[in-house]
């Protein structure tokens, strides 16, 4: 956001770590300098407590809202692995919702006890999470994450310039390759259906993807920079109001709208969403988080039987309270290692909080 060029804006960084707050935003309020752009940033502290975030709404009057963090680290794989992350790998990253969704349904809530008009955009898996604060009766707009990323790429790929000709449906789950081209991503090049994605996302998918959260942060750079400034833009976005999965979108004057292909309905696109997704083990239907069948035998295996039947969205708090435990338990034994019920302590090391 600090190379935006589409008009004055202000960002506040409110992290939970003052000093990690001050430092992005001293940093990135020096690319703004250099890049001559009008962006300013400063930083504030969030604190853990719902007065804490309502304040922070109530005295810095946004008009967006941009959520960023959760309590799960999709980089704990790599830089702690433990049985914990052993149990997210095998089941998919639909078991961390209770994780991800605790911190934006408080943002969420914040807004709604100021009276805020400010708009919410959640980038932590919006996909599962936008369903769940849709749920609770919560304001949210969209996401930001893997369906504005494959996006981007396919249009990298297609050479395709005027993202107004490419729709694209795509999930959290297409960030990988799927089992079969049957629950690939759909991508639509002035009406006519493209085929074989999987050819022009194969270098997006063989790219680290600590680089791809360059493309993923300046996608959402420019669709939070086209929401406040009236710029026109055309891309796809995960949760749009709630929706499971991800849809193509366009921006005009300020607004989100569905973008679909003329062959297919809102309906028919959140279906095939709620299908392709259950590789991430997750769905919520009728206000009830639901596990797939695999992700519900895993968490026998451990020991969870509380999560196994899922639960009810307003028992957020509890459901993540019970995965904290679970979570804290498996960290202390080393990746490879069995996630049972019985297993004893071991030299696994605990990622961050």
């Amino acid at each position: 956001m600090a190379h935006a060029r589409t008009g004055d804006l202000h960002v506040t960084i409110a992290g939970r770590r003052a000093q990690a707050a001050a430092e992005l935003a001293h940093v990135a309020g020096v690319r703004a300098h250099s890049a001559q752009s009008t962006v300013t940033f400063d930083a504030a502290h969030a604190g853990q407590q719902p007065q804490d975030l309502r304040q922070l709404v109530a005295e810095g009057a946004p008009d967006l809202v941009l959520v960023c963090a959760s309590s799960h680290s999709p980089w704990e794989r790599e830089r702690t692995p433990s049985a914990w992350t052993d149990l997210v790998t095998a089941t998919g990253f639909g078991l961390t919702l209770p994780l991800q969704a605790d911190l934006a349904a408080r943002a969420a809530r914040a807004v709604v006890a100021t009276g805020s008009d400010a708009r919410l955009v959640n980038a932590c898996f919006p996909d599962a999470v936008n369903p769940v604060l849709d749920a609770l009766g919560l304001p949210v707009l969209c996401g930001v994450g893997n369906a504005g990323l494959v996006a981007a790429s396919l249009a990298h790929a297609l050479e395709v310039h005027d993202t107004g000709r490419l729709r694209v449906l795509a999930h959290h789950v297409h960030l990988a390759r799927p089992r079969t081209p049957e629950d690939e991503a759909r991508v639509w090049l002035d009406d006519t259906q493209v085929s074989d994605p999987a050819r022009y996302l194969a270098r997006m998918r063989a790219t680290r993807r600590e680089q791809l959260n360059l493309v993923t942060g300046q996608t959402a750079a420019r669709l939070i920079t086209a929401l406040l400034h009236g710029i026109d833009l055309d891309t796809s976005v995960p949760g749009p109001w709630g929706l499971p999965g991800g849809y193509p979108v366009r921006v005009r004057d300020g607004r989100l709208e569905l973008a679909l292909p003329a062959d297919l309905d809102q309906g028919a696109a959140t279906a095939w969403n709620r299908r392709v997704g259950a590789r991430d083990g997750v769905d919520v239907v009728d206000g009830t988080v639901r596990f797939t069948e695999r992700v519900r035998d895993l968490l026998r295996l451990a020991g969870a039987h509380e999560l196994v039947d899922g639960f009810p969205v307003r028992e957020l708090d509890t459901a993540r309270a019970r995965l904290a435990v679970l979570r804290t338990r498996l960290r202390t034994l080393p990746a490879g290692e069995p996630a049972t019920a019985t297993s004893g302590r071991g030299t696994g090391r605990g990622g961050p909080t």
